[in-house]
């Protein structure tokens, strides 16, 4: 079987690997840092300052990266199915410069409603100010044909959504917005490239918090956007260099070392996920819906068996009868759970969805409190035990 033949997760256990010198090689790829690169002679240095300006991934400046990040970048590449990775210090900073690279004053965006936060909280004030105006659209309505300007240019999706994971219809999008002359940008972090593929779907770009299940070990903040479009890569990477934005080495490692056990991760997690969400299911007194797409009665399932291979960890339910107080007197009450709002390590965690988004979300008809579960790498009979003695103690 040739390397082109390899399915993914054999692909993403050797991408980026370092290559062989006098007959021998680390099996991980060393942790290069540094500032400054060193030239033999001036035609080296001047060789290679123009094949980076011709989009080739070069390091003349430790800003730029080095081989650590260049095996980072092949790595998520593969994952990703896409030709040009930029790596970015944070989920959101990935966020804002893709946003920042392909939108100009006078320009309008169409944003799924149930996105990711920040989105509306910090990046859209930032380009509003900058002269680009947002419109928000809800997938459960289809495509957003009737939002659509002339001066439309970008359409930022994210599926399964924040919180509540609806399921979009990303084939249906991307032939809408290829239709309209209008570029696909999808978050993929539930996803992580291994249980979706955006771009193969028709996205023109796929962004990731690869600070979640890329990384794995809640040790790390780090962002990257994903492309197989040589001209989107040209204007990212311009826009890219122009904010300064890099990652250290070390960061770029251990996001390396994630990739090559996402594949047994996240297989567990969806496997532990499952269990809990068909107990909570049982819980019926005290749980009104449990929100996973990978449950047959999800209103997403079927899109979610068409476009992804797998499920995650993360698990949302509405509490019944209850209020805000009963779910903060819950998530306190649970002992194996901890209190955070990231997500994608190997610990389980709890979080209280914010009224204020959920609002947002027209994917959303309820007012009881929402309650956000990561479901981590711990014994799934323990983490059920945990839930049971904290509904038994505040809720019933």
């Amino acid at each position: 079987m040739s390397a082109r033949d390899d399915r993914l997760q054999t692909r993403i256990l050797h991408a980026g690997s370092p290559p062989f010198e006098h007959g021998a090689a680390p099996v991980n790829v060393p942790v290069v840092r540094t500032s400054t690169v060193r030239f033999e002679r001036d035609a080296d240095r001047s060789a290679l300052h123009h094949r980076r300006e011709a989009g080739e991934a070069v390091s003349t400046y430790g800003r730029h990266g080095m081989a650590t990040h260049r095996a980072l970048e092949a790595a998520i590449g593969e994952l990703e199915g896409a030709s040009d990775v930029l790596l970015a210090p944070s989920g959101l900073a990935a966020i804002s410069l893709l946003f920042i690279a392909l939108l100009s004053p006078g320009d309008h965006v169409l944003v799924q409603d149930s996105v990711y936060g920040p989105v509306r909280e910090r990046v859209e004030p930032l380009l509003t100010r900058l002269g680009v105006s947002f419109s928000y659209f809800s997938a459960s309505d289809g495509v957003p044909a009737a939002l659509l300007r002339p001066t439309t240019r970008l359409i930022y999706a994210e599926s399964p959504s924040s919180f509540l994971y609806e399921v979009i219809d990303l084939p249906a999008l991307a032939a809408f917005a290829r239709e309209h002359g209008v570029l696909l940008v999808t978050d993929n972090t539930w996803g992580a490239g291994l249980l979706y593929r955006p771009l193969a779907l028709g996205a023109d770009i796929s962004v990731q918090a690869t600070t979640k299940y890329l990384g794995g070990h809640s040790d790390l903040m780090q962002g990257a956007v994903s492309t197989a479009n040589p001209e989107l890569a040209r204007r990212l990477r311009d826009t890219h260099d122009a904010l300064g934005l890099s990652i250290g080495a070390d960061d770029a490692y251990l996001a390396l070392r994630g990739i090559r056990t996402l594949a047994v991760r996240l297989a567990q997690h969806g496997r532990h996920a499952l269990e809990v969400a068909r107990f909570l299911q049982t819980e019926s007194r005290v749980v009104a819906r449990v929100f996973y797409p990978a449950l047959p009665d999800d209103p997403g399932h079927a899109l979610w068996q068409r476009d992804f291979t797998g499920a995650n960890g993360l698990v949302s339910f509405a509490l019944r009868h209850a209020q805000a107080a009963d779910a903060s007197a819950f998530i306190d009450a649970l002992r194996l759970f901890g209190i955070g709002a990231s997500w994608g390590g190997y610990e389980s965690l709890a979080l209280i969805a914010p009224a204020s988004r959920l609002r947002e979300h027209g994917y959303w008809r309820g007012a009881e409190p929402v309650v956000r579960l990561h479901v981590g790498l711990e014994d799934p009979a323990d983490l059920i035990d945990d839930l049971s003695q904290a509904f038994r103690r505040v809720l019933k």
